[in-house]
C-alpha cells in the first residue's frame, strides 16, 4: 500500500466518524504518534503509522510497515503489560499501559499506548487505532518520588528503632532506679524499726512509727514503677486498693469493714510519689481517729474519673474530726504541701457521721489518648 493511500485507509471503514479526507489529514498532521493496525492480517501489523510516530521511534516509514508493534519492545518491557495488551486485542476492547519501549538507536522510553478497536457497520473489527505519548518524564519523575519515598520510609524506621532502643534503655535504667530506691526504702525502714525498739518514749514511738508507715507507701509505689510495663503512668486506683487493704490489715482492726469501690486510673509517673503519700495519710489518719479507742466502723474507698480529673474519695463512719484540730495537724499540712505538687486539691466535708477526703487530680497523658 502507497504511502497516498494509506491516508484513505478510514474510508474504507465507512464508519461515521472516521469517513473521509479530513480525518485522514487529521491524523496524519498531529503531533500525537499514531499507527494503524490490521488484525485482519497474520500477526496483526502496522498498515499505517504518521510522522509523529516515525520520529518517536528514529524508525523510517518503510521499517515500520509490515510489522508487529512488538518491534519496540527491549529486554526491560514489562511482560505484564505486553499480555494486557495481547488480551485486548485478543478480546476486541480498548487498553491503556505504560510501555517501555526502545527507539532505533537502543534508547528507550515510556510510551503511554491507547489501543481501541475500529468496527464496521457490522461490528466487525476491521483496524485497532493506537496513539503513544512520550512519558518518560512523568515516570521518571514518579520512580525518584517513589526512590525518595523509599529513603524516607527507610530513615523512618531506622530512626524509629533507634528511638524504640533509647526509651527500651530508658524504660530499663528508670525500672532499676525504682527497684533500687525501693530496696533503700526497704533498708531504711528496717533501720527506723531497729532503733524504734530502743526508744523507750511513747510520743516518740509513735512519730517514730508514723515515718515508718510513709517510708513503706513510698517503697510500695517505687515497687509498682518498676513492675509497670508503662513507665510514664501510674495506676492509682490499683495502688490505692492495694494499700487500703495493706492500712487495715497491719492494724490488726478485723472490725473495720473496708468497703472498695476502684476501677484502674492513670495518672502520670511523677506524681505517683505524692499521691501514693496522700493517700497513705488519709487512711492511716482514718484508722487512728475514726476507729480509735477499739471503735469499730466502715471506711470507704472510691476511685472514679471525669472527662479530665481523677477522683479518689475516701470516707469514714467515725465521730469526725475538728476543723481547727485537723488545721493544726501534721498529717494536714504534709497533704497540702504533697497536693500541690501533684497539682491536686484536697477537701474535706462532713459524713454525717464521720469525715470524708476528696483528692482530685489530672489524670495521666495515656489515658486522655
Amino acid at each position: 500500500m502507497k504511502q497516498r493511500d494509506d491516508w484513505h485507509l478510514t474510508d474504507e471503514l465507512e464508519y461515521e466518524h472516521g469517513r473521509g479526507d479530513p480525518f485522514a489529514a487529521a491524523v496524519r498532521a498531529t503531533r500525537m504518534p499514531m499507527v494503524i493496525t490490521d488484525p485482519a492480517q497474520h500477526d496483526n501489523p502496522i498498515v499505517f503509522c504518521n510522522v509523529a510516530f516515525q520520529e518517536l521511534t528514529g524508525y523510517a516509514r518503510e521499517e515500520i510497515i509490515g510489522r508487529n508493534c512488538r518491534f519496540l519492545q527491549g529486554p526491560d518491557t514489562d511482560v505484564a503489560e505486553v499480555a494486557k495488551v495481547r488480551a485486548a486485542i485478543e478480546e476486541g476492547h480498548d487498553v491503556d499501559v505504560d510501555l517501555l519501549n526502545y527507539r532505533k538507536d537502543g534508547t528507550t522510553f515510556w510510551n503511554a499506548l491507547y489501543m481501541s478497536p475500529v468496527r464496521d457497520k457490522d461490528g466487525i473489527i476491521r483496524f485497532f487505532f493506537a496513539s503513544q505519548l512520550d512519558v518518560t518524564e512523568r515516570i521518571e519523575a514518579q520512580n525518584i518520588i517513589s526512590e525518595q519515598k523509599e529513603l524516607v520510609e527507610r530513615e523512618v524506621a531506622r530512626r524509629t528503632a533507634d528511638l524504640r532502643a533509647a526509651f527500651d534503655a530508658k524504660t530499663i535504667l528508670l525500672h532499676e532506679v525504682d527497684h533500687r530506691v525501693k530496696n533503700n526504702l526497704t533498708m531504711i525502714g528496717s533501720l527506723l524499726r531497729l532503733q524504734a525498739r530502743t526508744i523507750d518514749d511513747p510520743a516518740i514511738s509513735v512519730k517514730l512509727e508514723s515515718m515508718l508507715e510513709r517510708v513503706d507507701a513510698l517503697a510500695v509505689v517505687h515497687r509498682q514503677l518498676y513492675q509497670s510495663d508503662d513507665i510514664t503512668t501510674f495506676d492509682i486506683g490499683g495502688f490505692a486498693e492495694g494499700l487500703a487493704r495493706d492500712v487495715v490489715g497491719s492494724s490488726g482492726r478485723g472490725d473495720i469493714d473496708l468497703r472498695i469501690e476502684v476501677r484502674p486510673l492513670l495518672v502520670d509517673a511523677v506524681h505517683a510519689s505524692a499521691l501514693g503519700l496522700i493517700l497513705n495519710e488519709i487512711l492511716t489518719n482514718a484508722i487512728k481517729h475514726a476507729f480509735g479507742d477499739g471503735r469499730h466502723g466502715s471506711l470507704t474507698l472510691r476511685v472514679d474519673e471525669d472527662d479530665e480529673r481523677g477522683i479518689i474519695r475516701i470516707c469514714d463512719d467515725g465521730p469526725g474530726f475538728p476543723s481547727v484540730k485537723r488545721t493544726r495537724s501534721i498529717g494536714t499540712s504534709l497533704i497540702t504541701r504533697l497536693a500541690k505538687q501533684a497539682r491536686a486539691e484536697a477537701t474535706w466535708s462532713d459524713n454525717a457521721p464521720g469525715t470524708c477526703v476528696t483528692i482530685t487530680f489530672p489524670r495521666g497523658e495515656a489515658a486522655d489518648a
